[in-house]
């Protein structure tokens, strides 16, 4: 019996325990909530003093800003405008040059046909000439233009007509041809 009474003495202890813990838990939270409700009831009423934030400077730098980037913007359009149309410009200049050259080309190739057609003209008078009635017309001539039709000639009419020149005339002739392409690369 000795263990039973032992078992119900630790059962009332242990109940007048918590019986006690409940009772101040009940009584003591009142004045907890209370103790708290006064330290928080001034934070509340009172506002937050926080410095005035000066917002117009601010708002005016971000639209001075704005304003110089919409500048920028629109300068650069400009220019790029600006480049596109001189772009164009030189497109078209650079068209009327090649366009330009092309006839250049086109009419000194016909100078040059024209040119090579007069002088093949006038050697094919000059070798249907008496040999002497064309060696006085060369001996007339500078030696370097007159040197420049007997290479062109036929060898016989070219050997009559200097035949009938000047021995000095002839020599200086033949100096000429002969020394025409002296300095042309043989290798």
């Amino acid at each position: 019996m000795k263990r039973r009474k032992s078992k119900h003495v630790l059962l009332v202890i242990s109940s007048l325990l918590l019986i006690s813990g409940m009772t101040r838990l009940a009584t003591g939270v009142g004045p907890a909530i209370a103790l708290a409700e006064e330290a928080i009831a001034p934070m509340i009423e009172e506002p937050i003093e926080t410095p005035p934030v000066e917002v117009e400077p601010l708002l005016e730098a971000l639209q001075a800003r704005e304003r110089r980037v919409s500048d920028r913007e629109v300068a650069m359009e400009d220019r790029m405008r600006a480049l596109a149309l001189a772009e164009e410009e030189l497109s078209e200049r650079l068209g009327e040059l090649q366009a330009a050259e092309e006839s250049l080309i086109a009419t000194l190739a016909l100078s040059e046909t024209a040119n090579d057609d007069d002088i093949a003209r006038l050697t094919a008078v000059y070798e249907n000439m008496k040999p002497a009635d064309a060696a006085g017309l060369f001996g007339q001539m500078a030696p370097d233009f007159a040197s420049g039709f007997l290479v062109r000639m036929a060898p016989e009419a070219a050997a009559a007509v200097l035949a009938g020149l000047d021995p000095q005339t002839a020599y200086s002739i033949s100096v000429i041809i002969a020394g025409r392409n002296a300095n042309a690369p043989t290798e």
